[in-house]
Parts: structure tokens; C-alpha cells; sequence
């Protein structure tokens, strides 16, 4: 009952308002080489901004903010330290409060950090199943989501999008493709984590 509550759940995670009935594409654009590696947006297919996502560098944690296109924030992302495995936590808005978090992540492996994340839905206190699941390769920008376990339905696929011209702009910018009905912030948020992940270790 829980796998199956998990999956009639993805549409509705950060909000309604971010599913839609069709597949969502959307480019996201990092820039590198910068004091403030970490920071990109987020836009469609037709490059209308959608989000971007800050890196707060003067937090005592390592923390981002994903604001939607007028700037609000909409979701905060914290790094928990101290931690044998790479473990986030996301709260709705700026908030870091029980009551607002939206999901918490972890490697699954601290060896094999850069290819699989689980995720954890607020109920899901024991953490003996995950209810999402990364695996993939982040060097590469080819990573998929999973609704539960590996051989769970995919929810959103990452495409490698990298040339020569991206790099010589000092512009990283990759594609992901969202299917129909499932929350497209929440993943926005998975690849800020992702990307945070990949940042520390290259620290």
C-alpha cells in the first residue's frame, strides 16, 4: 500500500500547480567557472524562465533556494552535516521546519555517491524502502527517475546537452524531460541536489 500511495503521489509533491497532462521539458543552464558555482535557471523548451536556484554561500550550512520566476522562493534546500552519507533535507519556502519538509534525500552509498539517490517522502520515517530513486551518471548528465525502486515506473529523464560553444560562454545547460502528471519542481529540486552533490565532492 505504501509503493502504490508513493506512486499516485508524484503529481502532487511540491504542488498541483507544477503537473501538468503532458511531458514538460526543460533546459537547465548552470554557469561555471564562477565565485557562485551553484547558481543556474531553469526554462522550457520555448526558453521561458521558469526557476532559478541559488547558492546562500554565507550560510553556515550549505544551502540553495529555488524561487520561481518572479523570484519568490518556493522551495530551500539544506545539507545535513555530519552525516556518514551526502543526506538533504527540502522545506517549502525559506522555512527549515518540520512542518514544511517536502522530502529528504541521501546517497545511497558513500562510495557510490555520484550514481544513486533515494528519496523519502515525510512518512516514510524508517527509511527501509526509498520513494524515489536516482541512478545514473552526473558527469555524463545522464541520470533517471525512478518512482520507487529501480525497476519502478521512470518519472523524468536527464539528457546530456553540453558543446564546446557552452564552455567557452563558461555555460554548463543539459536537458530533462518530465512526464505527464509528475511534479516538475520536485525534480527541479532533485537535480539542485544532484549538482550540490557534484559541487562538494569537486570542492
Amino acid at each position: 500500500m505504501a509503493r502504490l500511495a508513493t506512486i499516485n503521489s508524484v503529481g502532487g509533491i511540491v504542488g498541483p500547480q507544477y503537473c501538468v497532462p503532458y511531458p514538460v521539458d526543460l533546459a537547465i543552464v548552470k554557469k561555471v567557472f564562477t565565485l557562485t558555482d551553484g547558481n543556474f535557471v531553469v526554462a522550457d523548451a520555448n526558453d521561458n524562465l521558469m526557476f532559478k536556484v541559488e547558492r546562500k554561500l554565507l550560510s553556515l550550512h550549505d544551502k540553495r533556494v529555488i524561487l520561481d520566476a518572479a523570484g519568490n522562493p518556493i522551495l530551500t534546500l539544506r545539507h545535513k552535516v555530519l552525516t556518514a552519507h551526502s543526506r538533504w533535507q527540502v522545506f517549502r519556502g525559506e522555512s527549515s521546519g518540520p512542518q514544511d519538509l517536502v522530502f529528504t534525500a541521501r546517497t545511497s552509498s558513500i562510495i557510490q555517491f555520484r550514481r544513486k539517490l533515494n528519496i523519502y517522502l515525510p512518512y516514510n520515517t524508517s527509511e527501509d524502502f526509498c520513494d524515489f530513486k536516482v541512478k545514473g551518471s552526473w558527469f555524463e548528465r545522464s541520470c533517471v527517475v525512478y518512482a520507487g525502486e529501480s525497476s519502478s515506473p521512470i518519472i523524468a529523464q536527464m539528457h546530456k546537452k553540453l558543446t564546446a560553444q557552452s564552455l567557452l560562454l563558461g555555460k554548463d545547460k543539459f536537458m530533462v524531460t518530465v512526464y505527464p502528471n509528475v511534479d516538475y519542481a520536485f525534480i527541479v529540486a532533485l537535480i539542485v541536489i544532484l549538482d550540490a552533490i557534484n559541487t562538494r565532492h569537486d570542492d
